[in-house]
């Protein structure tokens, strides 16, 4: 009579070769599913889940590779046929693999969808309106700001010192001339969130320069009146008799 320890064990490297070969052919398959979707999405990385008969399969794919295939079966479990972590087991390969060309044909009824999809789009589009002279005329009209507050800098700058602000209001809305040295940095209308006419980082607006253009006289006439009031306030400064 001989015990269990002399019995033959049956190894299964068979089993796990044949699934581990299996399991390479399925993942180089479902990576070209994966190019293909990813080009279709125009995308690095995406998911799309199709449906057959015998369940759902979600293709995950990222930089134009599949990062996973899942099978999720009526009945059962779910199964990662393709997964960065490890291989399925082999009776689960066994029972989606059973269901993977269901899935491939759902995938290409997935593109096939798609024919036609762009057989009413125009060829040919409508001319494009040039922004040309509107944007010679905004830029001709923004000069002149900026020369106009240059001056206003200049003689701020003989006064004031250095660098500062000068704000007033035009119209209800206050107005704000920042200067350095004899160069104006910005004119913005409105407070913080305001409006910049002029600024260190590009133009404004044609609209915004439409909008506020014909109040900058009425600016620079409460600017001169203010200067005016300055040179006031210094004539009756007095060293002692005359």
């Amino acid at each position: 009579m001989t015990d269990g320890l002399e019995a033959d064990v049956e190894r299964l490297d068979g089993i796990a070769e044949r699934r581990d070969e299996l399991a390479a052919r399925v993942r180089t398959h479902a990576g070209e599913i994966a190019r293909e979707l990813a080009v279709l999405q125009g995308g690095d990385y995406g998911q799309e889940t199709f449906d057959t008969d015998g369940g759902s399969w979600t293709i995950k794919y990222e930089a134009g590779d599949v990062q996973y295939l899942r099978f999720d079966p009526t009945s059962g479990s779910e199964t990662y046929v393709v997964s960065s972590k490890q291989p399925p087991e082999p009776e689960a390969l066994e029972t989606a693999m059973a269901d993977y060309g269901a899935f491939v044909a759902a995938y290409n009824e997935y593109v096939r969808s798609f024919d036609g999809l762009f057989a009413d789009v125009p060829e040919a589009f409508p001319a494009v309106e040039s922004t040309a002279e509107l944007v010679a005329e905004r830029d001709r009209i923004v000069d002149r700001v900026r020369e106009v507050c240059d001056a206003m800098a200049a003689q701020l700058h003989r006064y004031d010192g250095e660098y500062g602000t000068y704000a007033t209001t035009v119209s209800g809305t206050r107005w704000e001339l920042k200067w350095d040295g004899d160069v104006a940095s910005y004119l913005r209308i409105g407070g913080s969130n305001g409006t910049y006419l002029l600024s260190q980082y590009g133009p404004p607006a044609a609209t915004d320069v439409r909008q506020f253009a014909a109040d900058v006289p009425a600016f620079v006439a409460a600017f001169n009146d203010h200067v005016d009031d300055l040179e006031a306030d210094l004539a009756q400064v007095s060293f002692g008799d005359d």
